[in-house]
């Protein structure tokens, strides 16, 4: 018998290897993490979460009960806010537990080279990006024609 097998199935399963100290390589799907993360071209290297904290890339399960890939932006007592880096609005919530994994490397499509997400020149980038709010979306725009 045939089994369907859903993006939540294999995000569970990614989630239970992380969980046994087994890093993951997922192929990521979307536009919201652009320009860092491309999706259906790069893949993403997922370990155990300690403490998340802002700036961290994560995989988590939303309040909305979907799994994201998105940075975060906000933690206080109740959990942690998440935006894409690709969104030029929109939050996503959850709780601490339902942060999943911490993505640690991009695994580009184009040459295979794995790119640490937190170097110096990513963690500078990814700042400069999020004060870029009032005009990524003709930033994006532009970026999405070439």
């Amino acid at each position: 018998m045939k089994k369907n097998i859903t993006d939540s199935l294999i995000l569970e399963e990614a989630t239970r290897l992380v969980n046994e100290g087994t890093n993951v390589v997922l192929k990521v799907k979307g536009t919201s993490m652009l320009p860092f993360i491309v999706g259906g071209r790069d893949s993403v290297v997922l370990t155990k979460v300690g403490k998340p904290s802002v700036g961290d890339v994560v995989l988590a399960l939303c309040d909305n009960g979907h799994y994201v890939l998105h940075r975060i932006i906000k933690t206080d007592d109740a959990g942690v806010t998440l935006m894409g880096d690709g969104n030029i609005r929109g939050t996503e919530h959850c709780s601490y537990e339902n942060v999943k994994a911490l993505a640690t490397h991009v695994v580009k499509g184009d040459d295979g080279e794995q790119r640490p997400l937190y170097s110096k020149g990513m963690i500078r980038a990814s700042r400069i990006w999020w004060k870029l709010r009032p005009i990524r979306r003709y930033i994006l725009a532009i970026y999405r024609r070439i």
